[in-house]
């Protein structure tokens, strides 16, 4: 397997073609906006620059992996002649089984076709394809260059012999694999998820303000992150739909999203990548100031 096509230029999409490209694949990055592509390279160039200068890698290394990436506005034409696609698009149900039904007609039966989704049931999506068993999860973490872990989801068609080949691909990438099966959510944003709504819920009842929330579980639990600022990382609105599609799932009302998060999401303030979250990003992109509104 050495020809990848990843669709979705995104901050997920051109993590994962970073990804496979240092690993020495060849990458098709396709993505239907020539501006994202034109992004996400500048994204992939600038993380390499980083690693160049704290001496991770050389900037020989830099370069292959660069030229390793070939990028395309067309599905049909960037899937062709490739072993494994990895979808990497918005976490969008009617998008991903779109994408999905054009994947079905212009690859190979032999083509793996993986899902980057965070909560989306690989299930349903192998139901829109021929021989489903090729179908699979391959949830990996933001920032994906950085975090080891990937979940690998079996959807109930999934072949034993599909997510052999895809957990050992991802130990090729230096990552951790770690097999869960097709439950809403899966493990990391069944258990993340309702963390952070819960984080929020607390928020929204004045039991303590943004700062004291995230300080807490960082110096109380140990967490690098603040699950408010994690929140903000993510994005609010992928949060939201995360929480709206295990509410869906499981009919259970542990998981329906915090009316704050909601009202927060239709005002578009979707945390680092708007601007504004929970924390102000106007000056920097690190939470270092809390929200007008949570003052």
């Amino acid at each position: 397997m050495k020809n990848i096509a990843v669709i979705g230029a995104g901050t997920m999409g051109n993590g994962i073609a970073h990804t496979f490209a240092q690993s020495g694949f060849t990458v098709k990055l396709i993505d239907v906006s020539e501006k994202s592509l034109d992004k996400g390279m500048a994204t992939i160039a600038a993380n390499l620059d980083r690693m160049v200068a704290k001496g991770t890698i050389t900037e020989d290394d830099k370069l292959k992996t660069i030229s390793n990436i070939i990028t395309y506005t067309d599905i049909k034409d960037g899937v062709v002649g490739v072993d494994l696609v990895v979808e990497a698009a918005t976490e969008n149900v009617e998008l991903k089984l779109n994408i999905f039904k054009q994947l079905n007609d212009a690859c190979s039966h032999n083509t793996i076709l993986a899902t980057n989704t965070s909560s989306i049931s690989i299930t349903q999506i192998g139901a829109v394809v021929a021989h489903p068993e090729r179908v699979i999860g391959m949830h990996f973490m933001n920032p994906v260059p950085i975090m080891k872990l990937v979940e690998i989801i079996r959807g109930y068609n999934t072949s034993d012999e599909v997510t052999k080949i895809i957990m050992d691909l991802s130990v090729k990438l230096g990552k951790v694999p770690v097999e869960v099966n097709d439950y809403p959510g899966f493990v990391a944003n069944r258990i993340l998820m309702p963390m952070i709504n819960e984080s929020i819920e607390t928020l929204y009842n004045g039991v303590s303000g943004v700062y004291e929330i995230d300080t807490v579980m960082k110096l109380g639990m140990a967490h690098p992150m603040g699950p408010l600022q994690l929140a903000d990382f993510i994005g609010l609105d992928v949060c939201l739909a995360i929480l709206n599609v295990m509410y869906e799932g499981f009919k259970n009302p542990k998981y329906a999203p915090c009316p704050l998060l909601v009202n927060m999401v239709r005002a578009g303030k979707l945390g680092v990548k708007s601007g504004e979250g929970f924390y102000d990003y106007s000056e920097s992109k690190k939470a270092e100031k809390v929200a007008k509104q949570f003052i």
